[in-house]
């Protein structure tokens, strides 16, 4: 079973780069589409089965974060790409930064003995959650060329980066209190 939640997680790192190739190089939004499916899924399930089987370990922990980040660097790349935006640029650009501080924050805490104060939270799932329906919906009006399911991605997206811009104050607030 151990195995299978590794696969999972592994999954979520090869399903990055699979779906830009599958997007920019051979527009193929419906196997891209379903790859991010199961990639999506596959977050979910890694942490069930983990909890499920009591199986959690601390490589899960490091690695099933790590693969949300590179699922979630690639998906900014090529929807930035994609659809030569700007303001996927930008919001992109936002998220990743605070992925990276709060990499960092981390760091600091774990050198600190102060993990709880970048424990992941509920906010933080609900973030993730949120950023994979947008990728999600961006992904779908691409297979159905749907211009207002790419506008629902848009607000999608946008509440993600407001509730990312939380989490990572939040983290940010934790780690340096006194």
């Amino acid at each position: 079973m151990k195995y299978l939640i590794h696969s999972l997680t592994l999954l979520r790192l090869f399903a990055g780069p699979l779906i830009f190739l599958l997007v920019i190089v051979a527009q193929n939004f419906g196997l891209s589409l379903i790859i991010f499916i199961l990639a999506s899924l596959s977050d979910y399930f890694d942490g069930l089965l983990a909890r499920k089987y009591n199986l959690e370990s601390m490589l899960g922990e490091v690695m099933d974060p790590t693969a949300d980040k590179i699922l979630t660097l690639f998906l900014i790349i090529t929807l930035t790409v994609h659809y030569q935006s700007s303001f996927l640029a930008f919001i992109g650009a936002c998220i990743l930064a605070r992925e990276f501080w709060v990499s960092a924050l981390r760091d600091i805490n774990a050198r600190n003995n102060n993990f709880a104060a970048t424990q992941v939270t509920s906010l933080a799932k609900i973030k993730t959650t949120v950023q994979f329906a947008a990728f999600g919906c961006f992904m779908f009006s691409m297979y159905a060329n749907n211009s207002f399911l790419e506008f629902i991605a848009h607000f999608l997206l946008f509440s993600a980066l407001i509730i990312t811009l939380q989490t990572g104050l939040s983290y940010t607030i934790s780690t340096f209190k006194k």
